[in-house]
């Protein structure tokens, strides 16, 4: 017997476009992937009624996968959408206590914060110029020198 497909709940979780946010010279300074990689950024937000900006998560390799890209790939397109402004790293991806990968918390600055410090949010983007690129925050190495504990 078949599943009674008439009972199933229908759920569709999808995000907006705005126009003349991606006709900004940001937007068009962006990389191919960095705007394939946006939408999916935007579909972890839940929505204004349970606003969770500035701790939206979407790690690197989950982004990989979605986009079928390299891990280096995707996270090239998170370091250019923090340049242009249209993201911003509030945590750090970090190695927990147990052992388990926490990955980066961001804000969508196209978004007010939770807060309402921001409202309609900050849009960086509108501010970025040619060759004035926003600060990016890089994930540190666990082993910068390269050592691995023998002398």
């Amino acid at each position: 017997m078949g599943r009674d497909k008439k009972n199933e709940a229908r759920v569709e979780h999808w995000t907006k476009m705005v126009r003349p946010m991606m006709e900004t010279p940001a937007w068009r300074a962006l990389s191919p992937v960095a705007q394939s990689l946006y939408p999916w950024i935007k579909l972890e937000w839940k929505g204004p009624q349970a606003n969770n900006n500035g701790r939206i998560q979407l790690s690197v390799r989950q982004a990989a996968e979605r986009m079928g890209v390299t891990p280096n790939t995707a996270a090239r397109a998170f370091h250019d959408l923090q340049a242009k402004g249209f993201i911003v790293v509030i945590r750090e991806a970090c190695l927990g206590l147990e052992g388990k990968a926490k990955c980066a918390e961001y804000e969508i600055t196209e978004i007010g914060m939770p807060t309402g410090e921001t409202r309609g949010g900050r849009h960086l983007y509108k501010e970025w110029r040619q060759g004035n690129d926003f600060p990016v925050s890089k994930t540190k190495a666990n082993n910068p020198q390269g050592k691995n504990g023998r002398e």
